[in-house]
């Protein structure tokens, strides 16, 4: 009997197109793209900022990348519906992982985020972040903008996330506020 490859996240030989794994097993990266952070020859990263301390009244996003990452399993079997194509025939997608930051040193959080999207961003390479509260738009932004210059934003939202606040203070309500500034 020919033996099955599994774990494509760490076994994936390219990092071109749709390998068949079963849903519920192996390790679970972002459409069992392949787990590096060598960024040779990608054109998309895939990265998870798992941070919701900006949060008020309902925490947990931090498991969303884990939780996006697992339920991606069910989509990455086949092309997806309705496009006709499967776009990492076309893109070289990778799981970069996920940012790390300290969360006993919240104040720090932000230019670590910022200075973790900005190493992807040097490298010619398109980002992909799975959050996290949307807090961690911010210092994305601002990564993205030292890169690209200005930028424009489309938001979609129960509220705008524009109140604003003393300057040294952000949180989810108020990061557009300060990404004008």
């Amino acid at each position: 009997m020919k033996s099955r490859q599994s774990d494509h996240a760490f076994t994936g030989k390219s990092l071109y197109g749709t390998q068949y794994e079963h849903m519920y097993s192996g390790a679970l990266s972002f459409l069992r793209r392949r787990y590096t952070r060598d960024l040779e020859g990608v054109d998309v990263a895939v990265t998870g900022i798992p941070f919701d301390l900006a949060t008020s009244n309902r925490p947990g996003s931090r498991f969303g990348p884990a939780g996006i990452r697992a339920a991606s399993a069910q989509l990455s079997w086949g092309p997806p519906w309705p496009w006709g194509f499967d776009p990492t025939d076309r893109l070289a997608v990778i799981d970069y992982g996920d940012c790390m930051f300290d969360y006993g040193r919240p104040e720090g959080i932000p230019s670590e985020i910022e200075a973790h999207a900005e190493a992807i961003i040097a490298r010619g390479v398109s980002l992909l972040c799975l959050g996290g509260d949307h807090f961690v738009t911010l210092p994305l932004l601002r990564a993205h903008a030292k890169h690209h210059g200005p930028l424009a934003l489309i938001h979609f939202d129960a509220h705008s996330d524009t109140w604003k606040d003393e300057v040294a203070r952000t949180d989810h309500g108020t990061m557009f506020f300060h990404a004008t500034r």
